[in-house]
């Protein structure tokens, strides 16, 4: 296969994360019934909102390398499907090291090389990127359960502990987000979305 051959494989066969149901409901309009939405959707949705919000990262971050991470770090989920945030996780990790090796594999070596290491990098968050990368990853849900009368938050039976404890990194990337997410959280439990306990 030619180089250009195995990029447009990779692409083509990266069109399947549209089919890929997660956990968490749209934001809806007003009269619409909250869908739920898949990973292309949500992975356009993060990247952008990383671009907008990029200010408020706790340091200085490569805001293009942020970008590619957070295009391909659900990548995965083609073959491990999504794991709901407030689900069992299971040997989550081993299948996605699986899915990354195949689905990044088909790339040309370089592009293979640094699709794996961004992949790596966010899962790790051990950089101010990747911190900053999984800060967004776990905001979008956060005002999804709260537009949508508890969403996922609701169907797993989830406490405000159990929702702090996963939303934590928020606050390793971006204090200022994390601030506003104890907001929404605070409001949620006005509302009665969580588990009492």
């Amino acid at each position: 296969m030619t180089r250009l051959e195995q990029q447009l494989a990779f692409l083509l066969e990266i069109d399947q994360l549209k089919h890929v149901l997660r956990r968490t409901r749209m934001l809806t309009r007003l009269g619409d019934e909250a869908r739920f939405e898949n990973t292309a959707e949500h992975s356009w949705h993060i990247t952008l909102m990383a671009v907008v919000l990029a200010e408020h990262s706790n340091e200085a971050v490569d805001l293009w390398k942020v970008v590619k991470m957070l295009l391909v770090h659900d990548l995965v989920e083609i073959d491990a499907g999504d794991t709901p945030a407030f689900g069992e996780q299971g040997d989550k990790e081993e299948v996605e090291a699986r899915a990354a090796e195949r689905i990044f594999g088909i790339l040309p070596e370089d592009q293979e090389q640094e699709f794996l290491s961004l992949w790596r990098e966010f899962e790790a968050r051990q950089t101010a990127d990747s911190l900053y990368a999984n800060a967004i990853d776990r905001l979008l849900p956060t005002f999804q359960n709260i537009r949508n009368g508890g969403g996922s938050w609701q169907d797993f039976s989830v406490t405000r502990a159990k929702a702090n404890v996963r939303l934590s990194p928020i606050g390793d990337g971006s204090k200022a987000l994390w601030g506003v997410v104890q907001g929404v959280l605070d409001e949620g439990e006005r509302q009665g979305y969580f588990k009492k306990g």
